[in-house]
This record gives structure tokens, C-alpha cells and sequence, in this order.
């Protein structure tokens, strides 16, 4: 009984002590921004929902903080992957740059001379792969979004920056920049293995001044030509970012551009972000003064669309404070702030920062990709390809191995391979003379030499040689002969500017603390200290002049002439030559002389010229001429003359201008096209590659043929192939080949709107090969100036020898619209359009004429308000801002006229316009038929209105005119218009 009651009294007690025990916690659900089952917009407005307003503001800069409280890390914007992945500015370290040693692939303007999308989206897949490989060894430091590619069109070869963009065709262009950002994308449908970033928006082609001047383009070049660039990858969804450029695009800086939340993004099927070019938001203020205050610009940048700021370098404080000082005087709102923070996070969350692991399956790739057997093979496949065949005379090339046992490997680039500013760190590197050393293997020898003078630099003063050490340290005037100390070799990249090599270590000399040191294993760097010129001297001698690129700079200072101090101190202390020291150029080894010697004897010479990317134009350096180096040319006549079998191999990244004054019988071009162009030179030279590059820009015949480098109306000054009349040295689209090809039977129909071409293509040689088969359309007749020529459709098709094969194009009839300025929208032009085949621009093998049914353009109403910038035809005006938020007006100058042509005129009518003056007095608009000096049919005045920005509206009666006639604005003076209308 005392066990049942014990049993029964035992019962309650456990069962009260179970349910009074604590029950395990259950773990919390993960916050909804982190459930991937839910819809992107939802997620990102948890997430905004759960930040503090400083958070938010604090995701504005590139330097995005780890918000630990969320499990959050650091996120930054912006890691260069131009031709690999290139650089990162330093997180831990302010200001440094560190560059990835992973795979260099060609320059840019070498991917793209491959013509061959498929090609550039392999290289931009593995550059994505290598992105993740980078952000897995170091997340703070390398980041996935990628700034790159560039876009900007290749309009002027003197361009600094020719060697990041692809074309001066956007079309060309356009498939480029899907291929390789789709590659970078990964193909996976809910994850971006990197987020490309397209560059730089908008009209931007000229390092001078690049962040004060104004491209002024007419709206039918801004949109048929430069946007287009950017609308072909972005409507492809193959760019998950745009970046604006620093210029002013007709008066307004492109970081406050109203394109940026228009255009750009309802060009892209999804949510894009947009992220400013370096110091670019501190322009607004400083160099360009668009605004008075730090607050102002950035507000006015964030409402235009802006999203992130590059700015500061990793002090992101700078640009917190000033929007929260725009927030606190209403400049700015928090949606504004929340509405920029959605496109960044949109960017972080297709990335797939916040979803569970295991689910993104690119975040599985190790640092194990970087630098992988396949992609160093890719990597010379692609050097292989973008290789152009310039000129094979009597059939030079390719070169028998077992004829050409004796090779000579000459020139200032034959043993050296260069990086330029966003290249990323070679691992390894495979010269010229390497390259062609190992492709003769044991059965050849290849005698080399750079071709360039060893010297030695005596000053006249002392009788003292300038002196290096064997390790890195100062240059002085101590040495008393001229030994291994006191030579160095002396490289002419043209324009006056040298490099000095020690010979005492192999470095070369370097600006520092006002004198020189041997410590760089190339030219490089922002400044690009390596920069010297010898100035010869009237009485012989020479002086040494500093040239690095912020000797240029107005706080730089007047002293850039060397001077030797009593204790043999080699300062730049000089302001001119007049006072600097004179020093005896004494040759110890000429270059010329070492190259004949080694070419003469050879069975082949090749002599291998071109630049150095540092120097040559770069960033922040447009060229002042596209000729060769005047010391490469001569080397080039020696060697020729010493060895008539001497081709030339020009490895630069812009088209260069002498070639048709030079006789050598074979030349071939390449990019610095990284770690394999040794390789890639040899199998060219050889035949193990058939070359298939072409030409991306054309080659003018000199520097006289091109305008001011300001001027971007490439209709109006007759740049690009699709307006050059005259005679290029090498046309767009060409190159040659080790075999030939033959087009037959080009047939064209119009068929469900779009346009059909067809061409029967055969290899005439005897050995394979692949041709670039290019399709052109012009317009037979149009109200306005159209292009001579346009690529629709381009096709790399490789044949066997004697074979045929049809290759088909579809052209969609709305890809012949343009810009139709009378009424502001694009058309399609009824009439007859030709469908050309050709080799290249200029090398048309078939046409066939198509007919169109577009529409017709009606007469011009001028009865309506029309826009200033809408001309027909225009001269000494230039386009510039309305209001710093929106709108264009022309401003003109006396001499000034605009046309408006074919206007139906209907009797008298009133002239009404609305235009600013800033400058005190009057200036007077007359109204004229036919000419600018044609009659006169009436004359507004228009007086101060005391503000750029300030429009008043002004008018006259006009006298009676019938018909359609072309009506010409004249002006005697300054005067901003912004719209008018004849009623």
C-alpha cells in the first residue's frame, strides 16, 4: 500500500517537475532578408527595414562597413578586371594599390581584335572565375563587383586610354561587351559569379583637361553612336553596373546626368547600380565648382541616379558628413538615401552575400582557379587570335623553321614583356626572343639585342660620370671612367621622352626626393617617375630634364633640370636648361650598331617595336602623335638594309602611322597581350597560328588627317570609317591571312522585318583558316547625313582548304533607325538601303540593295516648340547645360548659325525664344532663309538676363515666307538658346 500511495504520490511530482524543467530554446528563424525562397524586392526591404538611418547613409560610399549586428561584412565596389583582374586599392593600407597575380590575357583592344564573341566571353568567364578566387583568399580586399569592360568608343587613336576599349564601332563594341560581361556573370539564372561594371558614361575619349571639358555632341551622334556603346550590353543584361566618366557631356558632369536613373536604367532588364570613377564626386566641387558645397554635389549626385561614391579613398567619413548635412537642409530625402542603398543591395544579394552556404555555387571556387593551367592555355589562345597580319610582301611569312635556323630577335620590346595601368602582375612571362628561342628548339639560335644606345653621362663641369649603385640607391656624379656604374641604356619612346636603365643592377631610374634613384623594374606608377629627357644642347652637350607626369603639374613646381652639386648631388634644381649642368653623351654601345650585327648574319631578322604603355599614352595621357618612335624607325631602316628579310612586329595598343613609308616586306601587330605574346609572336612568325585578328579602328594615314581631340562630332570632322572619305593606311574591320578567301553570290531579302543577307565564303588557299566575314548597310538616300558605312553583323568562320560554307546574317529593320531630330525620337527611314560583304571597311567583295518601307520625315514645324540642340547643321557653336538638373541649349558666339532645314513656311509669323545671357549689353538672333547670309526675315535683341541659368523670352515679327525652306539662326553674340518656335 505504502508503494502504490508512493507511486501515486510520485506521479504529480515528476509530471510537476517535467513541466516546470526549462524546455530547450528553439532556434530563431533567420530574418526574412536571408530566406532566398522570397522575392528580391522583399528581401532588400527587410533588410533596409532593419538598418539605422547612419547605416544606410554609410552604404553610399565604395567602402561599404561590416554591420556586425546583422552578421554583415564589408562589401566594396569596384575591382579592376579590364584583361584579368588587374588591382585593388589597398583596404588596410590608404592609397596603396596591390596587384593580383593571376592570368593577364591580351589588352582590351586585342580582345577585341579577335572579332570572335565566344573567345572574349571564355577570357571574361575565367576572369569572373579568378574574381572569386580573389575575394576567397581576401574578401576585404578583392571584391566582386568589377569595373570593367570599357566601352567608350575609339573615336580618336590619340585617346590616352585606346588600349582599355574595344572598337570605334559601337556595334563591334556592343557584342564584345555582352560576351565578355556575360562571361564574367557565370551562366547560372539566379546567381552572378562577379557583377561587370561598364565604363565610362558618356563621351568620354580625352585625358586633357578630362575632368573640365565638355564633349559637345549633337543629340543624333549621342544617340546613334556613343550611347549605343552602352544600350547593347545593358538592354543584354550583360552589365550589372554603369560608371559615370569625369567629363562634362554639353555642359553637365556625367555624375549628375539625368541619364543615370533614365536612360541607363530602363535600358536594363534588371536593377543596375551606379558607381562614380574615382574623386570623381569631389570634381562637382573642386576642379569643375558645378556646386558650391560637398552636400550640394553629392545630394544632386544621388538624386541624378548616383549610387555609390568613389571618393576619398577608403575614408568613407567624407562622404557620410556630407549627406548628412544635405539631409539636414533638404537636399536631399532618406528614400533618396534608401532608393540608392536598393541598387547596391540588389547587387550584393545577386551575388549571394545573404543567402544560406551551399546554395551559391560560386562561392565554392577556391584560390586554386588563380593563374590555372587552362587558363594560362586561354591565355594563348586568345594571344594567338587577336594578332593582326598587316603586310605580307612576296610572302614573307610565315616563317619555314627549317629555312630560318639562324633567327636575329632585335628592338626595345624583343626581351621584355610590359604591363600597363590595369594589368594585373605577370607571373610569368614569355618574350619575343623567348617565344621564337623556343620554338626553334635546339635545331636554331636566336641572336637578340634591344637594339637601344648604352651610354655614359659625363658632366662637363668635373669630368665626373653619373654613377649608380649595384643596389637600389642615389645617382651622383662619382665615377672618373666610364665603367659597368656608369652606363646606362637609353630607351626613345618618341616625343622626347627616355628611360634610363642601370646597367649596374638592371633597374631603371626613378625621380625621387628631387634626384634619382635605380630602383624599377619598368616604367610605372600614376606619375611615372621613369620619364627623362636628354635635351641636346646648341654647343653639343646635353642636359638632363625631368618628364614624369607631375612635372606637368602646376604644383610641381619650375625646377626640373638636373644640376650637380659640389659633393656630386644630383638634384633637378634647374628651372631651364640655361642653368642646369651640361653633361657629355658618350656612347659606349650603339644599339644600332648591336642589332645590324646580330641581324645581318640571320636568316630572318625580326625586329619587335612599339611602346611602352606607361609612357606612350595612358590615364591621364592622351598621345601628342601616333607616329613610331623616330629611334625605332631608324632601327627599323638599319636592320632592313643589313638584312632585307626583316619583319617588323609592332606591339602596341593603338594604331600607329609610317608603315607606308617603310619597305620592310612582313608586319605584324599585337597588343601587349600579357603573359604568353612571346608565344603568340612565335606561332604567328611560324604558321602554327594563322593570323585572324582584324582591325578594330582604322589606321590613318598620319596625324594631319585627324581633328582636335576635343571635338567629338564625328560626322562633322569625317572620323571613324562610318565618315572617313579619305585614304586610310589600314581600314577598319582589315588583316590579312596565310590563306584567301573568296565571296560569291551575296543575295539579300527583306523577309518577317528583318533583312536576310546570305554569302558563300571559300577558303582559296591551301591551308585553313579563318576570315572575319563583315556585313555593312548604307542608305542611298536620307534627309540627313548618314553614315558612308555601318557594321550590322560581323561572322568569324574558320575553313578547311577549298571549302565552302554560307554564312547567313539577320539584320532587324529597326536596327536602321537614327535619330530623327525634327521630332526628337528614332525612325526608320523609308528607301533603299545596300547590304555590303566585305573583308573590311574598305574591301567590299558584293552588295545588294534592299527596300525598305520605313517612313517619310515630314517638313520640319517649326509652329511648335523646338529644342535649340535639334539642328541640322550648325557652326562655331557648342552645346551646354539649361539648368544643372535637365535640358540642352546651344550656345553660340558672333559668327554663330544653326539650321533647321526643310521647314514648311506658311506667311508671317512671330519669332519667339527662350534664351540666357550671362555678360552685360545685347546680342541679337536673326532669322534668314537659305543661308546664313541669306534674306532676312526678322531680328530679336536680347539684353542680360545676368545669369547663365536665368531664361528670358524673347521675340520679333518675321516678314512672310511660303514653302518648305531652310531657316538659319545667325547670332552677333553671346547667347545661350534654349528652344524657339516660328508662329
Amino acid at each position: 500500500m505504502r508503494k502504490s500511495l508512493f507511486r501515486r504520490a510520485l506521479v504529480p511530482i515528476v509530471a510537476a517537475t517535467v513541466l516546470l524543467a526549462p524546455t530547450p530554446a528553439l532556434a530563431e528563424p533567420p530574418p526574412a532578408f536571408r530566406d532566398p525562397s522570397l522575392p528580391l524586392a522583399a528581401r532588400i526591404d527587410d533588410l533596409l527595414s532593419r538598418l539605422t538611418a547612419d547605416e544606410k547613409i554609410s552604404l553610399l560610399h565604395q567602402y561599404q562597413p561590416a554591420i556586425p549586428r546583422l552578421g554583415i561584412g564589408v562589401f566594396k565596389t569596384g575591382t579592376e578586371a579590364l584583361h584579368g583582374v588587374a588591382w585593388s586599392t589597398d583596404y588596410d593600407n590608404k592609397g596603396a594599390v596591390v596587384k593580383a597575380d593571376g592570368t593577364v590575357f591580351p589588352q582590351a583592344i586585342g580582345l577585341a581584335s579577335t572579332w570572335d564573341p565566344a573567345l572574349v566571353k571564355q577570357v571574361g568567364a575565367a576572369v569572373g572565375q579568378e574574381a572569386r578566387g580573389f575575394n576567397a583568399r581576401n574578401p576585404t580586399l578583392w571584391g566582386l563587383n568589377m569595373w570593367a569592360p570599357v566601352v567608350n568608343l575609339l573615336r580618336d587613336p590619340r585617346w590616352g586610354r585606346n588600349e582599355e576599349g574595344y572598337s570605334e564601332d559601337p556595334h563591334l563594341t556592343g557584342e564584345l561587351a555582352i560576351a565578355y560581361g556575360h562571361g564574367m556573370q557565370g551562366d547560372d539564372p539566379r546567381y552572378l559569379q562577379a557583377a561587370p561594371t561598364l565604363k565610362h558614361y558618356l563621351a568620354y575619349n580625352n585625358e586633357v583637361n578630362r575632368d573640365t571639358t565638355s564633349s559637345s555632341v549633337p543629340p543624333k551622334i549621342l544617340h546613334d553612336y556613343d550611347e549605343q556603346a552602352f544600350k547593347i550590353p545593358l538592354q543584354a543584361g550583360a552589365a550589372n553596373a554603369v560608371m559615370p566618366s569625369y567629363n562634362l557631356v554639353n555642359g553637365r558632369p556625367n555624375h549628375v546626368s539625368p541619364d543615370l536613373d533614365g536612360k541607363l536604367r530602363k535600358w536594363a532588364p534588371q536593377d543596375i547600380a551606379v558607381v562614380s570613377d574615382a574623386g570623381a564626386p569631389s570634381n562637382l566641387v573642386n576642379s569643375e565648382k558645378y556646386y558650391a558645397t560637398k552636400a550640394e554635389g553629392n545630394a544632386a549626385a544621388i538624386k541624378a541616379g548616383l549610387d555609390s561614391f568613389t571618393d576619398n579613398d577608403t575614408d568613407g567619413s567624407i562622404t557620410v558628413n556630407a549627406v548628412k548635412e544635405a539631409l539636414a537642409k533638404g537636399y536631399l530625402t532618406m528614400a533618396d538615401v534608401e532608393n540608392a542603398d536598393r541598387h547596391l543591395l540588389s547587387l550584393r544579394f545577386r551575388l549571394g552575400e545573404f543567402d544560406p552556404p551551399g546554395r551559391n555555387p560560386y562561392a565554392k571556387i577556391t584560390p586554386a582557379v588563380i593563374g590555372s593551367p587552362e587558363h594560362r592555355a586561354l591565355a594563348r589562345k586568345a594571344a594567338d587570335d587577336q594578332v593582326v597580319l598587316l603586310r605580307n610582301n612576296a610572302g614573307a611569312l610565315p616563317l619555314n623553321a627549317a629555312q630560318n635556323k639562324k633567327v636575329a630577335v632585335v628592338g626595345p620590346l624583343s626581351n621584355t614583356l610590359y604591363e600597363d595601368w590595369y594589368s594585373g602582375a605577370m607571373t610569368y612571362k614569355v618574350t619575343p626572343v623567348q617565344g621564337i628561342q623556343e620554338r626553334l628548339g635546339a635545331n636554331g639560335t636566336v641572336s637578340s639585342s634591344e637594339g637601344v644606345d648604352r651610354i655614359a653621362l659625363k658632366d662637363l663641369a668635373t669630368g665626373k660620370y653619373l654613377t649608380a649603385p649595384a643596389s637600389p640607391g642615389k645617382v651622383t656624379a662619382a665615377g672618373t671612367t666610364a665603367g659597368t656604374a656608369q652606363s646606362f641604356d637609353v630607351y626613345d619612346w618618341g616625343a622626347g621622352k627616355n628611360t634610363l636603365r642601370a646597367a649596374a643592377n638592371g633597374k631603371f631610374l626613378s625621380y625621387s626626393g628631387g634626384g634619382l634613384v635605380n630602383d624599377a623594374d619598368q616604367p610605372t606608377g600614376w606619375f611615372v617617375q621613369q620619364q627623362l629627357k636628354l635635351d641636346a644642347q646648341p654647343d653639343g652637350s646635353y642636359v638632363l630634364e625631368y618628364a614624369g607626369n607631375e612635372a606637368n603639374e602646376p604644383w610641381f613646381g619650375p625646377n626640373k633640370f638636373a644640376v650637380v652639386g659640389a659633393d656630386g648631388s644630383l638634384t633637378f634644381s634647374a628651372p631651364d636648361a640655361a642653368h642646369a649642368s651640361k653633361f657629355g653623351r658618350e656612347v659606349l654601345t650603339s644599339g644600332v650598331g648591336s642589332a645590324v650585327a646580330a641581324a645581318k648574319d640571320a636568316d630572318t631578322a625580326v625586329v619587335v617595336v612599339g611602346s611602352m604603355p606607361f609612357i606612350n599614352g595612358r590615364e591621364a595621357n592622351d598621345r601628342t602623335s601616333t607616329e613610331l618612335a623616330p629611334a625605332q624607325r631608324a632601327l627599323v631602316e638599319a636592320v632592313q638594309k643589313a638584312n632585307p628579310h626583316t619583319i617588323v612586329v609592332v606591339e602596341n595598343s593603338y594604331p600607329t602611322t609610317g608603315w607606308d613609308t617603310l619597305s620592310v616586306p612582313g608586319i605584324v601587330w599585337t597588343s601587349h597581350a600579357g603573359q604568353e605574346t612571346g608565344h603568340a609572336v612565335a606561332d604567328v612568325l611560324f604558321g602554327d597560328t594563322n593570323p585572324s585578328g582584324r582591325l578594330t579602328q582604322t589606321w590613318y594615314a598620319s596625324d594631319a588627317a585627324l581633328p582636335g581631340i576635343l571635338d567629338y562630332d564625328i560626322a562633322k570632322t569625317g572620323m571613324t570609317y562610318q565618315y572617313y572619305r579619305g585614304k586610310p593606311l589600314f581600314p577598319f574591320g582589315y588583316g590579312l591571312s596565310y590563306t584567301s578567301f573568296r565571296y560569291d553570290n551575296v543575295r539579300a531579302i527583306q523577309s518577317g522585318g528583318k533583312v536576310q543577307v546570305s554569302v558563300d565564303v571559300t577558303n582559296t588557299g591551301a591551308r585553313s583558316g579563318s576570315d572575319v566575314v563583315q556585313l555593312y548597310s548604307s542608305a542611298r538616300q536620307s534627309r540627313v547625313q548618314q553614315p558612308l558605312k555601318q557594321l550590322r553583323d560581323f561572322s568569324k568562320v574558320t575553313l578547311a582548304p577549298k571549302e565552302t560554307r554560307t554564312v547567313r546574317f539577320e539584320v532587324p529593320v529597326s536596327d536602321l533607325a537614327f535619330w530623327d531630330v525634327t521630332r526628337g525620337k528614332s525612325v526608320v527611314e523609308s528607301g533603299v538601303y545596300d547590304f555590303a560583304v566585305g573583308h573590311n571597311a574598305a574591301d567590299i567583295a558584293g552588295s545588294q540593295p534592299v527596300y525598305v518601307a520605313g517612313e517619310r520625315i515630314p517638313a520640319r514645324d517649326l509652329t511648335r516648340p523646338t529644342q535649340a540642340e535639334n539642328f541640322d547643321a550648325y557652326s562655331a557653336a557648342t552645346l551646354t547645360d539649361t539648368s544643372k538638373v535637365s535640358g540642352t541649349s546651344v550656345a553660340a558666339t558672333a559668327g554663330s548659325w544653326l539650321a533647321f532645314k526643310d521647314v514648311a513656311l506658311n506667311g508671317p509669323a512671330k519669332f519667339t525664344a527662350s534664351v540666357s545671357k550671362a555678360d552685360a549689353g545685347t546680342a541679337r538672333i536673326t532669322v534668314r532663309l537659305g543661308s546664313p547670309t541669306g534674306r532676312v526675315l526678322g531680328t530679336a535683341t536680347v539684353s542680360s538676363t545676368g545669369d547663365r541659368y536665368a531664361y528670358a523670352t524673347v521675340g520679333t515679327a518675321l516678314g512672310k515666307a511660303y514653302g518648305r525652306q531652310d531657316v538659319y539662326l545667325t547670332f552677333d553674340g553671346p547667347v545661350n538658346l534654349a528652344s524657339f518656335t516660328l508662329k
